[in-house]
């Protein structure tokens, strides 16, 4: 059990039956006698990945999920789910595309992942921090205010994504992106 005075970034708790992992949390210690202290955290699903806020009193107890997380490899979609191998057994496995549906853009062929594993079965597909993705089509851009340095065109990725990129990125260029906000962070 994990007590409210123990959560740091990261940890995996146990809410309401859902594994959720903290991503961010403050503690407001009331100065009113008899109040009770409380803990604000972000906490993402691990298995959905949704982030949600909640409120917990001072001294509430928590359970670990048991939650891991095992390399695989990304092989193939067939159209209907996706399939993947883990790499210390061999062991191939498919998830069905609405279950991933947000990272299966991203996903590129014998790609290195983290599959988490919840209760001893796989529930999601982790994907790095940075996805390597190739420009296909970059728009034109203006260049007025090359001086702030916030001056970005539209691209368009091999996957169908649309992101903003700098000026100096052309059709072809290997970039990378962080999937989860989708913006351009550097060529590759």
């Amino acid at each position: 059990m994990i007590s409210t005075g123990d959560f740091k970034k990261g940890q995996r708790i146990l809410v309401d039956g859902e594994p959720y992992s903290i991503d961010s949390l403050t503690v407001s210690s009331p100065s009113a006698r008899g109040a009770a202290t409380l803990v604000r955290c972000k906490l993402r699903n691990v298995v959905t990945g949704v982030l949600v806020e909640r409120t917990f009193k001072g001294g509430d107890k928590f359970e670990v999920p048991d939650v891991s997380l095992r390399k695989i490899q990304y092989l193939y979609d067939d159209g209907e789910s996706c399939h993947f191998m883990d790499t210390g057994t061999y062991d191939q496995f498919s998830l069905p595309n609405e279950t991933i549906e947000n990272i299966r853009p991203w996903l590129v062929e014998e790609m290195q992942l983290d599959s988490i594993l919840w209760n001893d079965k796989v529930s999601g597909i982790s994907l790095p921090q940075y996805v390597e993705a190739v420009v296909d089509m970059v728009g034109a851009g203006s260049r007025n205010d090359t001086a702030g340095g916030k001056n970005l065109k539209e691209a368009t990725l091999t996957n169908g994504r649309t992101i903003k990129v700098p000026l100096f990125i052309d059709n072809g260029e290997k970039i990378l992106v962080d999937p989860s906000t989708g913006e351009f962070v550097r060529r590759a």
